[in-house]
């Protein structure tokens, strides 16, 4: 059963039932809708809104040694993928997912942040259903799910991260609010969360 997390929430990725270890392989999903307005006619409709989902990899030191996001698909170590970029929000479910092989994942690399950002500008008041969720790539099991405050003037979210804790991790939902079209316009939002 998935939980639902709150802002500043965290949850271990260890597996329950006493078979001890951890979850070894995750995606994270980001989803959304853009808001419907009316247009000529009384029609509704809805502009494309691209939101852009991204993960980004540091050491203990907080140096960012890596990144994955729409321009770089697989890290350097081939254990995050990006699955492709959604450009309009279309269709049901997860618009975006990156993959993540925990097991793989270089013993350097103690933090993996994820962020979402609007690529085109528009502002979350503008997004509606946006939500990113954590599920067990083994299973296909909802872990762990997010919901994205839908309205406000910013433009990107620093949504989660999940922090290496020994042999297993565990995944805090962030919610913090920011400004930028890429994650890069975003590291010093990620930076106090590290």
């Amino acid at each position: 059963m998935a939980v639902n997390l709150g802002k500043g929430q965290k949850i271990s990725l260890a597996k329950s039932g006493g078979g001890g270890g951890g979850l070894s392989r995750v995606a994270m999903g980001l989803g959304w809708d853009a808001v419907k307005k009316k247009g000529f006619f009384g029609r509704m409709k809805s502009a494309d809104i691209d939101l852009d989902a991204s993960c980004l990899l540091f050491d203990a030191g907080r140096n960012l040694v890596d990144q994955v996001w729409f321009s770089q698909l697989r890290s350097k170590d081939g254990s995050v993928l990006h699955t492709g970029d959604n450009l309009t929000g279309a269709g049901e479910g997860d618009d975006e997912v990156i993959q993540v092989d925990l097991t793989t994942v270089p013993p350097q690399v103690q933090t993996l942040v994820f962020v979402v950002n609007s690529f085109t500008g528009q502002d979350f008041s503008q997004i509606e259903n946006a939500f990113c969720r954590l599920v067990d790539s083994t299973t296909g099991t909802e872990v762990a799910r997010y919901e994205l405050s839908g309205s406000g003037t910013h433009n990107a979210q620093v949504m989660a991260k999940l922090t290496r804790e020994g042999d297993s991790w565990a995944m805090t939902a962030l919610g913090e609010r920011a400004q930028g079209r890429t994650f890069r316009d975003l590291l010093p939002a990620v930076t106090p969360h590290l």
